[in-house]
This record gives structure tokens, C-alpha cells and sequence, in this order.
């Protein structure tokens, strides 16, 4: 039996999709408020700007992480075609495709931003959604540290930017080259002992360090006992006798001296810090929010250079950060730093019409007001004055005209501030 959409068991729901949001006008101002800073700070540096389709091939996943990843933790599906397509989930790979597709016409060093929407199939919590903006930030063709510790400025300087304070945030930085010299000649284990260790390791401050050494002896032998690599520690006068060990200690060393130098002093090293992308081949950094209500990883980075070699191409040294609109909006909340003028309206000046011959003149000085830079809306409801200057308050509208009979014979006009 046919039902039409006017049986009230057949409403659809006022809510949008679990997991993503609707944007009214007051909150698009918040999002490209965080667009411009992002923006004007990367150009800033030279950064220019690009953008590429929310669809891609599922295989450019599957090949730089696995289909098991793929088929949990994004979406994806079969299209018309009968292609395999996946919503982006980050941005990374498609730069990646981007630059190989062109590589021998791009100029390098190449300094690429983005900012496009990424979708993620996971549980909805605070600072996590399955939609959200994200900066992407990436340089192409530096194979020495002057990229990280660009970006890494970069990064701070966003913070800044937005008003946190350098004490109210930490740059937590290690080296994926380091880690790995770590699993190989210190722990001694193979790629896949390696791979384990480091998820385990990602999740360490999450569990108790007798579950952490527990589980941890079951990938590698009894003797386990996590190495750290901080110069005081136990273990690392002998550590840094095996050369692969010492010469990526010595790299990040310097890249945090030279920040140091820079002024970037929160920057500090934290042998725990894995990030989860295995794409990941040199220094590594995450920006931490330090404020009590909101003590988390904000966003974070670091160099890749062999995500090319996915494409059949030669690797081209890349480093980059990814940072999401929805963690530095929970930081800027946390602060009150979100400007106050966010509550105006980008309209600047509401026209009130007292009735129909006050239209003519209202739209010409409308015009005017336009061609000489100012945003300007006509009321032609001829409500009472009270009314439209309250509607005008309600949209966050900061100046009134009112056009009559006197301001038509006069053609004159008063701006009003409210």
C-alpha cells in the first residue's frame, strides 16, 4: 500500500547524519574564522593552495594501509561503474597521488595547502567526528630537517596565531628512524615484531605499565623492559653505542636545538610518540593542548618520503601536518578566544523601508553602500521600524538605515549603530 510523506509515522528526521554537523551562519563564521587563520599563516610562508574530489579509488587506501582499514574504518563503496570508491579519510594520499601524476612539471621544493572535508568511520566523541575539516600543510623535494622544523614553526606559529600561549601548549617530537633502529638493533625484532611493538607502544599511556610490559613480552621475549632514550635514563649510554641508533638521536637532537634557537622552546622529545600512519619515515611531532579541561593531542605530522614509490614512481622527500577543525575549536573554547565579533552578522548595514515608496530610494542608496565596500541587506516586510531593527539585532546586523517619506524628499539618511 503507497503512503505519502504526510503520515506522521513517515517524517523524516530533523537531525543530521551520527557523526557529522549542519553549519547555520553563526557557525560558518566560527569555521572560516579558523579557515583564515589557517590560511593566511600558510601563505604567509609561501604555501599555496590546492584541493582535489572527496571520491577516490578504495585501492589508493588498500595499498598505503591495508583493506582491512578500508573496510572498517571508512566508507566506502561500489559505484555505477562498478568501481571501488572510497571517501577520502585523509588528505595525504591524494597529495601523494597529485605530485606523482605531475612530478617531472612541479617546481620543488614544493609547498602545498589544503583545506577539504574528510570522513572517517569512527565512534563519535569529543574532538572526534566522522566528518570534520582538516589544515593539510606539506612541503615535496627537502631532504634535510629545514622542512620539519618549517613546519614545525609553522605550526606554533598557528597556535599563536589563535592566541594560545606557548606555555599552554607542547610540541611532543621523536623519529620514526630512531624507532625504528630501536625495534631493529635494540629489541631486535622484524618487521612484523616491529609493527606490533609500535601499536602497543602508540597505546602505552592507556594501560598500566605492568599490562604494558605483559603485553609487551608476549611480542618480543621475558627480558622485555621499554628503552628510553632520554640521556638520563638507564640503557642509554649503551644504546647509543649501535650507530643506527645514535646518528637518528643525534638528527632530532638537532632539530630540537635548532628550534630551541628559534624561540620554539615547548618543543620537547617524547620517546612514546609513534603516530599511527605507517607512511611515516623520519621526524614525527603532535601539538598538546596543556589546558585541564581539554589535555589531548590537537594535531600533529611528520616526513614521508617513500609514499610516492605507492604510484610506480621514485620517491620524492615529503614532509607535512594534518590539523582538524573540530579539535582546535574544543582548544579555542577552552581558552574563550573565539573573537567576539563572531557574533555579528558579515552583513554590516539592514536598509528599513517604512513602505513601498521608500523602495526606490533604499535600493540606490543600497548600491552605493555596495560599490564602496560595505555588505547590505533591503527590509522590504514594512513591519513596524521596532520590528525590523529587531530582526536586524537578531541576524547580528551591527547598523540600521530607516528610509521614509522625509529621508525620499531629502534624499538623505542617518546610520544607526546598535
Amino acid at each position: 500500500m503507497y503512503t505519502t510523506m504526510s503520515n506522521n509515522t513517515n517524517k523524516l528526521s530533523l537531525e543530521p547524519y551520527k557523526g557529522v554537523r549542519d553549519f547555520y551562519p553563526e557557525d560558518m563564521r566560527v569555521l572560516n574564522y579558523i579557515f583564515s587563520v589557517w590560511s593566511k599563516t600558510l601563505e604567509s610562508y609561501g604555501y599555496e593552495e590546492y584541493n582535489a574530489s572527496i571520491l577516490e579509488p578504495s585501492e589508493l587506501y588498500e595499498a598505503k594501509s591495508g583493506e582491512e582499514i578500508v573496510s572498517e574504518q571508512t566508507y566506502s563503496f561500489i559505484d555505477r561503474g562498478e568501481r571501488r570508491v572510497t571517501l577520502r579519510p585523509e588528505m595525504t594520499p591524494t597529495v601523494a597521488r597529485m605530485v606523482a601524476g605531475r612530478r617531472r612539471e612541479l617546481p620543488f621544493p614544493l609547498r602545498l595547502y589544503s583545506i577539504p572535508s574528510l570522513f572517517r568511520y569512527d565512534r563519535p566523541q569529543t574532538g572526534r567526528l566522522r566528518e570534520h575539516f582538516q589544515l593539510n600543510a606539506d612541503i615535496f623535494g627537502l631532504t634535510n630537517s629545514h622542512a620539519e622544523i618549517e613546519l614545525i614553526s609553522i605550526a606554533s606559529e598557528i597556535m599563536k596565531n589563535f592566541g594560545i600561549t606557548e606555555e599552554n601548549f607542547e610540541i611532543k617530537i621523536s623519529s620514526r628512524k630512531l624507532i625504528n633502529a630501536v625495534m631493529s638493533d635494540w629489541y631486535e625484532l622484524d618487521a612484523e615484531g616491529s609493527r606490533k611493538l609500535q601499536k602497543l607502544i602508540d597505546r602505552k599511556n592507556k594501560m598500566s605499565s605492568e599490562e604494558f610490559t605483559t603485553k609487551a613480552r608476549e611480542i618480543t621475549d621475558d627480558a622485555f623492559e621499554f628503552l628510553s632514550l632520554r640521556h638520563t635514563s638507564e640503557g642509554y649510554e649503551e644504546a647509543m653505542a649501535l650507530p643506527s641508533i645514535r646518528d637518528a638521536k643525534a638528527e632530532l637532537d638537532e632539530v630540537i636545538k635548532t628550534l630551541h634557537k628559534r624561540g620554539i622552546t615547548n618543543v620537547v622529545f617524547d620517546d612514546e610518540l609513534i603516530r599511527g600512519f605507517d607512511y611515516y619515515t623520519g621526524i614525527i611531532f603532535e601539538v598538546f593542548d596543556k589546558h585541564k579541561d581539554n589535555n589531548r593531542a590537537l594535531f600533529g605530522g611528520g616526513r614521508y618520503d617513500e609514499l610516492l614509490s605507492l604510484f610506480g614512481e621514485d620517491n620524492v622527500p615529503a614532509c607535512g601536518f594534518g590539523m582538524g577543525d573540530v579539535t582546535i575549536m574544543e582548544a579555542l573554547k577552552a581558552y574563550d578566544l573565539l573573537p567576539k565579533e563572531l557574533s555579528f552578522s558579515t552583513t554590516d548595514i539592514a536598509i528599513l523601508c517604512i513602505d513601498e515608496e521608500s523602495i526606490e530610494y533604499a535600493e540606490r542608496v543600497a548600491a552605493e553602500l555596495r560599490a564602496e565596500g560595505s555588505n547590505v541587506i533591503v527590509n522590504t516586510t514594512f513591519k513596524k521600524v521596532g520590528d525590523q531593527i529587531k530582526h536586524a539585532e537578531k541576524l547580528g546586523i551591527p547598523q540600521v538605515i530607516v528610509i521614509g517619506e522625509n529621508e525620499v524628499k531629502t534624499e538623505s539618511y542617518l546610520v544607526k549603530d546598535l
